[in-house]
């Protein structure tokens, strides 16, 4: 096991934020349902979504159609994604499930996207992507679509056999969005974060900066989190130089909701302590946690 799968997840999250954080300054609120999801999948230890609605509902959040909403669904399907990585059908099944409920205008390219999204990262938490077939696996796991997401993953896939340059990738990749429709230019921020993320795979502060550069016609902060969240799956926590991480846990400004980002570091320990069958959360527990003695099941292992 080249990561251990607490890590993995881990730098799921830490990803996430830093490359919202570096594309879009202190504000950041892309996780704001995951956290809530997050939280649930804790307390019931299942996906519950009347529960996701509840805690959505009481947080005040309301949805809109823009590219930062939809940003928001695919970043609440995270938790899903994690907690039922072992099992793609099942994660499908769940991630499906809770769509219904934020996706509430049933917009095609927003479940594509997470189902993409979640089978990429999913393949890393079980250490199977091989980068020359996760677009054609990606491909097949997306199954019949009205979208143009398979399309434009094959040229994702073109370019990146021709070894294409971040520039010219941005320009064919992009023409797709040039009429400023919403769903063009949101299919435009997924194939770069595939791109970004495929193009520089080894290297997680190459593939964010890369990601953060100013890309014409798309959302900066969706693409450059959710190809920080496919890099951090990858390459962990451990992949994330420390220098990098130092200024986001040491920042007490609120992220997502929370009163600082160790907290959902915390939370991401908790969900996978559950996931592991660990999920007495007594104040017995919570010492147990601390001094370290929690065990995490590894990918490919029967907890």
């Amino acid at each position: 096991m080249r990561y251990s799968l607490v890590n993995r997840v881990r730098g799921i999250f830490l990803g996430a934020l830093l490359g919202e954080s570096l594309a879009n300054g202190n504000s950041c609120d892309l996780g704001k349902i995951a956290v809530l999801g997050t939280e649930s999948l804790i307390s019931l230890g299942k996906l519950d979504v009347d529960d996701w609605l509840k805690r959505q509902q009481q947080a005040g959040i309301e949805l809109e159609t823009n590219i930062n909403s939809w940003g928001q669904i695919i970043f609440a399907t995270l938790p899903v994604v994690i907690f039922f990585h072992e099992d793609t059908a099942k994660m499908r099944e769940n991630i499906l499930a809770v769509q219904r409920i934020l996706n509430w205008q049933n917009e095609p390219v927003v479940t594509d996207a997470s189902l993409i999204i979640g089978y990429a990262i999913a393949r890393s938490l079980n250490e199977k992507l091989n980068p020359i077939h996760l677009i054609s696996e990606t491909v097949s796991f997306l199954g019949n679509t009205s979208t143009s997401l398979p399309q434009e993953l094959i040229k994702v896939n073109a370019l990146l056999e021709k070894g294409a340059g971040l520039e010219i990738a941005c320009r064919e990749l992009s023409s797709i969005a040039t009429q400023h429709q919403l769903e063009e230019t949101f299919t435009s921020n997924i194939s770069l974060a595939i791109y970004c993320f495929l193009s520089t795979l080894e290297d997680f502060p190459l593939t964010i900066l890369r990601a953060t550069q100013n890309h014409d016609l798309v959302n900066q902060d969706v693409i450059s989190a959710i190809t920080g969240s496919l890099s951090g799956a990858y390459n962990s926590s451990v992949g994330i130089p420390i220098n990098w991480q130092i200024p986001v846990l040491a920042n007490k400004s609120s992220k997502w909701g929370l009163h600082s980002f160790a907290q959902m570091l915390k939370l991401a320990d908790t969900m996978m302590e559950v996931w592991s069958g660990v999920y007495d959360l007594n104040d017995d527990f919570s010492e147990f946690v601390e001094k370290g003695y929690t065990i995490f099941a590894a990918p490919h292992i029967i907890r």
